[in-house]
């Protein structure tokens, strides 16, 4: 059994090393960039009147100066990967101690129209959501989000087995999420698909060798002045016929860098996601089903999206002032750079859309594999075609303080229904959005908090949590008849299990009584399965009259003066309640 705490410390120690390391060598690389500068300098200084000697000096010069630029920028990068490694760990541990604050609480998500997820707390503060969400993608983040409120029973082994398999890859799920981190992405993948999507083509064809045809006469001319065959004014007459060709176009390629800079950092970021996932050995079945939508091409998709970022990096150098100048003046630069990207939209625009789907895909799963990772004693529910639907042993709920969290022993028959009472406070709300995670988390293959779990695989609709609707002119009772009319319409098409927590409460305690008993009835003649829990006593009277009703509930005492809580789930009805007793002992009454 793994120590996750303790592999999050080793990281720590290893990657707080090779940083040292790092900062040394770039701070040797700063120091021969100067040298370099300051040679290029000095030789055309010394070499003044000597053409040759400026020319050879500075074109020697800026070749080294790009070398070790192109160096430095590497040593930069993976300075800047070891940082995030670090900040990666040590978030980890800082979950560990329970602080979640800096983890996206996803309330963007937040749907009361769901079938669960706003019961449940699914997404928000302190929601499993927050404590889960390890993606680094606006993309991966959707995903996730999407699947946590999928509701699907579909190939649970399956999915299963891909979170066993990412949970025992903790250095490639972090790696995977430092280099996506490092790209700061402000544009959705909605916007960049759509661009793809509907470009249309603004470039004149003969762009396809004019460029090659004047750098080839730039650098003829280039080795003419060398040697002094041709005068400096010539050279420059031609250096501004190439800036007038740039400058017929200047429009339309303003418009293809405005939308390919927006572009640019996605891609960057991407082809490295994709190259990680091409170059792994994934076990499970669906990882190898994802892996191959990358891989299974003439060219690796990492290429064709290297290619492409790189394209867009080179367009990008026309914001350096210098280099735009002289590079459109004598290679036409930025128009062939927009041909490019033209001619690689035209070819790849199709596929580009499969390919953010896999990255969000394994985005999304890397989360799941962490939360996996985090808990090595949580176990993976065995998939049953049983009648029980759920027999768990010591279930408990994963976001609760281990320490202080009591679990608990639960079975549940198909077309069986729950009723569970208890006082105030004794713990049947807690214990029901305990169940209900544990189905979702089931449903979507991660490992649940239990000792041993048999589950027959079944949807969840729930009706926990309801609030008026003042801009829907809705009351709070018509609001919770619509949610109940939503479980029983549900029902016709498909089977489900329910968890209700004292429904009608929006009416008097004796329509509630009769109305709460009705709706019961209708639940088990539509043979459903589920829970409901409530203060009304008189709707146990129910489990003596149909066979598929049995009564639970969770006890409170007061034991000299004071109230005390077992939280453990029992067989029969309770009898201690304790409004009054807590109305007095606050003083209130």
């Amino acid at each position: 059994m793994n120590n996750p705490q303790e592999f999050y410390k080793t990281q720590i120690s290893l990657h707080s090393q090779s940083l040292k390391q790092i900062k040394k060598q770039l701070t040797i690389s700063s120091t021969i960039r100067l040298s370099v500068f300051f040679a290029i300098i000095a030789g055309v200084y010394y070499g003044y009147p000597n053409t040759q000697i400026i020319i050879g000096s500075i074109v020697i010069g800026i070749i080294g100066f790009i070398y070790l630029v192109t160096r430095h920028s590497n040593l930069t990068y993976i300075k800047n990967k070891l940082e995030k490694l670090l900040n990666i760990n040590q978030l980890e541990l800082d979950v560990f101690k329970g602080d979640i604050s800096k983890l996206a609480s996803g309330s963007e998500y937040t749907d009361p129209t769901h079938f669960y997820s706003h019961d449940i707390d699914l997404f928000g503060e302190h929601s499993f959501f927050q404590y889960t969400n390890r993606t680094t993608t606006l993309a991966g983040k959707n995903k996730l989000a999407e699947i946590l409120a999928a509701n699907t029973i579909d190939v649970i082994e399956k999915k299963q087995e891909a979170i066993k398999n990412m949970s025992i890859l903790p250095e490639w799920r972090q790696e995977f999420s430092a280099i996506a981190s490092l790209a700061e992405v402000s544009t959705s993948i909605s916007v960049i698909q759509k661009w793809l999507q509907n470009y249309t083509l603004v470039i004149p064809k003969i762009m396809r060798i004019l460029p090659a045809i004047v750098s080839t006469v730039s650098v003829l001319l280039l080795v003419l002045l060398f040697i002094e065959i041709i005068t400096f004014n010539m050279f420059i007459i031609w250096f501004f016929v190439g800036l007038g060709i740039t400058g017929t176009q200047l429009k339309k390629i303003n418009t293809i860098y405005r939308n390919s800079n927006q572009a640019k950092d996605t891609f960057e970021q991407y082809y490295k996601l994709v190259d990680k996932i091409e170059n792994t050995k994934f076990e499970a079945a669906l990882l190898q089903e994802k892996q191959q939508l990358v891989i299974d091409q003439k060219e690796k998709a990492s290429q064709t999206l290297k290619q492409f970022a790189d394209i867009l990096n080179a367009l990008d150098q026309r914001n350096n002032m210098l280099f735009g100048v002289l590079a459109n003046g004598l290679f036409l630069w930025d128009l062939l750079q927009s041909y490019r990207i033209e001619k690689w939209i035209a070819k790849n625009h199709d596929k580009v859309a499969q390919w953010f789907e896999v990255i969000a895909f394994f985005d999304a799963y890397n989360s799941l594999g962490n939360f996996a990772f985090n808990n090595p004693k949580y176990i993976y529910p065995t998939i049953t075609e049983k009648t029980t639907v759920l027999n768990a042993k010591q279930l408990g709920h994963p976001m609760l303080n281990p320490a202080k969290r009591v679990d608990n022993d639960m079975v549940i028959d198909k077309e069986q229904f729950l009723i569970i009472t208890g006082a105030n406070m004794a713990g049947k709300s807690t214990f029901l959005r305990t169940v209900a995670l544990q189905i979702v988390l089931s449903n979507i293959g991660l490992p649940i908090c239990a000792t041993t779990c048999e589950y027959r695989p079944i949807k969840l609709i729930s009706s926990m949590r309801t609030s008026d609707s003042l801009s829907d002119d809705a009351s709070y009772f018509f609001s919770e008849l619509t949610q109940l009319k939503k479980i029983v319409t549900a029902l016709e098409t498909d089977e489900y299990f329910i968890i209700l927590d004292e429904i009608l409460k929006g009416t008097n305690s004796k329509d509630k009584a009769a109305g709460s008993r009705k709706f019961v009835e209708k639940l088990v003649k539509a043979k459903a399965t589920g829970i409901i829990a409530t203060h009304d006593l008189s709707l146990c009277e129910i489990a003596t009259e149909l066979p598929q009703v049995k009564n639970r509930f969770f006890d409170a005492q007061i034991i000299d003066d004071e109230l005390y809580f077992d939280y453990k789930f029992k067989d029969g009805i309770c009898q201690n309640m304790n409004a009054s007793f807590l109305l007095k002992k606050m003083g209130i009454v």
